[in-house]
Order: C-alpha cells, then sequence, then structure tokens
C-alpha cells in the first residue's frame, strides 16, 4: 500500500488553523464525514476514543489520529499542515504541525496496518517532514507526501 492510495490531492490542506486538539480533530471529522458521506458523529467519537487508549502524536511534530469504522470501505487520509504547532499531547511532548488522519474499515484486515505503517513510515522519514514543511500549496504537499 502506498500513500497516494489513501490520499487524493483534494484531501491535502496547508495553513490550517486550530486552537486545540480537540478543535482540530472536530474539524478533521467533519471534513472526512462530507468527503465520505457518513456523519460527523461517528467519525468524531471513535477519534476520541482512539486518543483516550493514547496520544496518536508519534513524535517529531507529526501526529496520525486514526479509527476504525463501520461505514468506511476502504482506508481514507486526510493530510494537514498547520499554520501553528498545537499542543497534541505527543510522546516526546513537542507541538504537532503535520497531521494524517487515517479512517479504517472496522473488519480487522492487514490493509489497515499496512495504512498505518505506511503513513508512519513515510512521515517520520527526516526527508519528506522536510519537504511537507517546506512545501508552498497543497500540491507540493501532496507531492512530497507521495513522492510524486
Amino acid at each position: 500500500m502506498t500513500v497516494d492510495e489513501l490520499l487524493a490531492p483534494s484531501d491535502v490542506l496547508v495553513g490550517l488553523r486550530a486552537a486545540t486538539k480537540n478543535a482540530l480533530l472536530e474539524d478533521l471529522a467533519r471534513r472526512a464525514a462530507a468527503a465520505l458521506g457518513i456523519g460527523p458523529d461517528a467519525i468524531l467519537p471513535a477519534l476520541a476514543r482512539r486518543e483516550h487508549l493514547g496520544s496518536t502524536g508519534i513524535g517529531d511534530g507529526i501526529a496520525l489520529p486514526h479509527a476504525r469504522l463501520e461505514a468506511v470501505s476502504r482506508p481514507y487520509g486526510i493530510l494537514a499542515r498547520l499554520r501553528e504547532p498545537i499542543d497534541f499531547e505527543a510522546v516526546d511532548d513537542n507541538p504537532v504541525d503535520l497531521v494524517f488522519l487515517l479512517l479504517l474499515p472496522a473488519p480487522a484486515r492487514h490493509e489497515p496496518l499496512n495504512a498505518l505503517a505506511c503513513v508512519a513510515r513515510r512521515l517520520r522519514d527526516p526527508e519528506t517532514a522536510a519537504a511537507l514543511r517546506g512545501a508552498r500549496d497543497a500540491a507540493a504537499l501532496y507531492a512530497a507526501v507521495t513522492g510524486g
């Protein structure tokens, strides 16, 4: 699985503003719900349950909020570069400025684990992270994360 199988160019956001982690998750849940044609009330509680288990802030300014949902038939992602970093309770206590929301099908299959590992590996690559932070617009951000 590759990032371009999880992410459409239209689901890349540059300069997103969020005051808090909860506000960011609400915004991303609303956007994902609109794109997938499902209710945001199904997405946000699932994201909150996952965050309750431990922050999905994986360090180095990166967060990978994710959840499994019955209403999702294939992995779906949104990539956002925040205008200002926010506290995400990350494992290294550093604020987050790169966020990749990943929604996965609820029935456990290998595909969702591969999707999460694929995104984590790509974003944790120092060259990719630098390119994402330096991208001037959504098209450049998409190219940086997909390697295109």
